[in-house]
């Protein structure tokens, strides 16, 4: 048998561990899943030790009926901007606080209050936010005091894992960028804003490339986890990364969107990307020397999924018995309405919203209701009103760069009618790829490669990933979305007032 590559992909609901030739080739995938502890409203929490048991357990199905002497190496992608903490032992101290979490919001104004907010945007490429690991460290400090006393290190979770294989603590570049404590053009642990803080700075792991081979797969877990003792680990990137990679954007300037629960534009870059308004953020490359501008919104597929939950009761029931998939009758149900959905606007903001809005209170609605208005109306309009939104995405970027063409990847881009409503809303080809859900697991392979020599540089993408179709935007169909996009955005502007006016009940 050849060489091959393990990939783990650590998300927030499971670990799907992937096998690949050298070739490129998926030979096999398995998914184990873990809890999420969600509580006190806005608090989510994991723990470590189901990723270390789930990393084992879909390692050794993989292995069945393989020699482990074949892998190559081993690396990861993971969710990123979680506070992960051990002593100086390894033992983990409490569950991980995991990116979903939103408790930290006092300690981000502590920041604010610390640091000009311009100045910090410019030097880690992200807002102060409660979402990300720093604050989230600084509401242990300041909340559970006896923890934080403890605590030798904090790691994102795929160098949790790296540190169960090989007993070392370290971290890369692209999951450092994800801490709000990295500064992005130096690629260092940022003193200004850790000792701004009060915080030692040895708290923080080391960081690599994420093509750093990290070292072999100690001995005494070697049986454990399915693997030969001194296998290769590569200590791989943040999931953003390793599916900027998994979707082809290797080079500068080839931009992606990512289409799943939440959603997601980006790009690769020579340069760090700063937006006046910071309506967008930067993470590090997994590609030496270059770095992702980025724009991410909340809840773009999961739209999809309230209108499945809420309003498609027929279509789940015909799915049941036709034995198809409920959001291909959906799509049926899409294609009868028209551009616009017949007057009807949906604002996508059922949890809140990152980029471009940056509002934690926005809350979605339906604007332009008539007793005239059908299902599939509706249905048009969610579907409108998620593109729509990252549009707004797009047009900062668009600003910066020429953006004629967009990889798409994602469960909500499977049916035409998506793919076309985003090609006349964007107003660039949009092409689909190979593969729609593998992205991160083709990123952490094409890592693990290029790390330990099988693969010269990233450009070996090209045997990974090919474009199925492409799609061109209808000029005239643009022209319509460009007024419809005025009106969407207005209709934002105006319920401004009224999210306070709710938040307060």
């Amino acid at each position: 048998m050849g060489k091959v590559l393990i990939s783990h992909d650590l998300g927030t609901s499971g670990n799907k561990a992937t096998l690949f030739s050298t070739d490129g080739v998926m030979i096999k995938s398995t998914v184990e899943t873990y809890p999420t502890h969600f509580f006190n409203n806005n608090w989510a929490e994991q723990n470590p030790l189901d990723w270390w048991r789930a990393v084992c357990i879909t390692t050794k199905r993989l292995m069945v009926g393989r020699n482990p002497q074949d892998v190559a190496a081993v690396s990861f992608s993971g969710q990123m901007m979680a506070c992960v903490c051990v002593d100086q032992s390894g033992t983990i101290l409490r569950d991980a606080i995991i990116w979903a979490d939103q408790r930290a919001q006092k300690e981000a104004n502590e920041i604010a209050g610390k640091i000009d907010a311009n100045e910090f945007y410019r030097i880690v490429g992200h807002r102060i936010n409660a979402s990300y690991s720093f604050e989230k460290l600084l509401w242990i400090r300041n909340n559970q005091p006896d923890i934080y006393k403890k605590i030798y290190k904090i790691l994102l979770p795929k160098d949790y894992i790296v540190y169960r294989l090989t007993g070392k603590f370290v971290t890369d570049y692209s999951d450092a960028s994800g801490t709000n404590a990295f500064d992005l053009a130096k690629l260092e642990w940022s003193s200004k804003i850790i000792e701004k803080n009060s915080v030692d700075i040895s708290i923080f792991p080391e960081a690599r490339p994420s093509t750093f081979v990290v070292g072999g797969v100690i001995r005494s877990v070697a049986e454990e986890c399915g693997l030969c003792a001194g296998t290769p680990v590569v200590l791989g990137a943040g999931d953003g990364a390793c599916s900027t990679v998994g979707a082809g954007s290797v080079f500068e300037n080839v931009a992606y969107n990512y289409v799943g629960s939440s959603s997601w534009i980006a790009y690769t870059s020579k340069n760090i990307v700063l937006d006046e308004k910071q309506r967008v953020f930067n993470w590090a490359h997994a590609v030496p020397g270059m770095y992702i501008p980025c724009g991410t919104m909340q809840c773009a597929g999961n739209s999809m999924k309230f209108m499945r939950d809420t309003i498609c009761g027929k279509q789940e029931e015909q799915a049941r018995l036709q034995h198809k998939r409920v959001f291909a009758l959906m799509d049926e149900a899409v294609e009868k309405s028209s551009i616009g959905a017949n007057g009807l606007f949906y604002l996508p903001y059922l949890i809140g919203e990152r980029s471009p809005r940056w509002n934690p209170d926005a809350k979605g609605a339906f604007i332009g209701l008539k007793m005239e208005h059908k299902q599939e109306d509706l249905l048009r309009a969610a579907v409108e009103g998620v593109f729509l939104n990252l549009s707004l995405i797009l047009d900062v970027f668009k600003e910066k760069i020429d953006i004629k063409r967009i990889n798409v990847l994602g469960g909500l881009v499977r049916g035409d009618i998506e793919r076309r409503i985003m090609a006349d809303i964007y107003d660039v080809d949009i092409c689909t790829l190979n593969h729609q859900e593998e992205a991160t697991s083709i990123g952490a392979a094409i890592i693990g490669g290029v790390g330990v020599g099988i693969f010269k540089n990233f450009s070996v993408a090209s045997k990974f990933i090919t474009t199925d179709e492409t799609i061109h935007p209808i000029p005239k169909n643009h022209r319509q979305y460009e007024r419809i996009k005025k009106i969407f955005d207005n209709c934002y502007y105006a319920l401004i007032p009224i999210y306070k006016q709710i938040k307060d009940l």
